[in-house]
């Protein structure tokens, strides 16, 4: 079986009606090119601005305006979609970065809260956001199994290993990959990297907004690129088969030969390793 999935990579401002009219536009691209769901960016509710700049007057309620657009827009174009936001917390100063699935009904699926946070590279998002408790997102689209994960969690391979073992074929992570010095290299390497290693599709939207990335590309479980972007906004559109996994899993069976016996003892401590 096969699933049409779309990547949107799109620019996000603090125009929080601009940046909806941009998902609408992507989210009737991508039906009319019989996407069966879309992955917009990280934030792309509204944007990060600057690092000291406050996000909870910006953030919404599940119940809100965004979440609301996105079930319509789901629903009038019969695609599923998932979208990065930032939610209220019952603290007046951080937010939760959030994932929102919604189905082609518009009804809503499911939420990921953002556990691993961006502090890392000279940047502190604990300053303004609180961690996830771990919950995460998986869905099922036409007989194919999905996982989802935010951004810095890509580089914690333990995540989308997590997503494969609970039987995930394909993991899709909204981003807004911060442009530097081997950035960009890095986020193409660890994204290659979870396909090869856990031989499932792995997928990225990215933010275009000045200062970030772009690159958004699909992997296949060779690590072979199915669709890409550059730097400028777009939408891409590629094409996930069940058939393709089984037969790269035939070859490079690495999740059967997993020791999983041994990394439980590593995770136990020294003493374990001892034995």
């Amino acid at each position: 079986m096969t699933v049409r999935v779309a990547l949107a990579q799109t620019k996000v401002g603090a125009d929080k009606r601009g940046n909806l009219e941009a998902v609408a536009e992507r989210a009737a691209e991508a039906s009319a090119r019989s996407a069966r769901l879309i992955v917009f960016p990280e934030a792309s509710m509204y944007h990060f601005g600057r690092q000291n700049d406050p996000l909870a007057p910006a953030a919404e309620t599940l119940e809100g305006p965004f979440v609301t657009r996105l079930s319509e827009l789901a629903q009038k174009n019969r695609l599923w979609i998932l979208a990065g936001m930032f939610e209220r917390t019952d603290d007046a100063a951080l937010v939760y970065n959030t994932l929102v699935l919604v189905d082609d009904t518009g009804t809503l699926r499911g939420t990921y809260r953002k556990m691993h946070l961006y502090d890392a590279f000279g940047y502190r998002e604990s300053d303004r956001m609180r961690p996830g408790d771990g919950e995460l997102l998986s869905f099922t689209i036409d007989g194919m199994r999905f996982g989802a994960l935010t951004c810095y969690d890509l580089r914690f391979p333990e995540t989308a290993r997590h997503h494969a073992e609970a039987g995930a074929d394909a993991v899709v992570i909204p981003t807004a990959w911060l442009a530097g010095p081997l950035k960009e290299m890095h986020l193409t390497t660890l994204l290659q990297a979870r396909a090869i290693e856990n031989t499932m599709y792995v997928g990225c939207a990215d933010q275009c907004t000045e200062g970030y990335c772009g690159n958004s590309v699909l992997f296949d479980p060779l690590g072979v690129v199915v669709v890409s972007l550059g730097e400028a906004p777009g939408l891409v559109v590629g094409e996930m088969s069940t058939e393709r996994i089984a037969e790269v899993r035939a070859r490079n069976p690495s999740l059967a030969n997993a020791r999983r016996d041994l990394y439980a003892r590593w995770m136990e401590g020294p003493a374990a390793l001892r034995r």
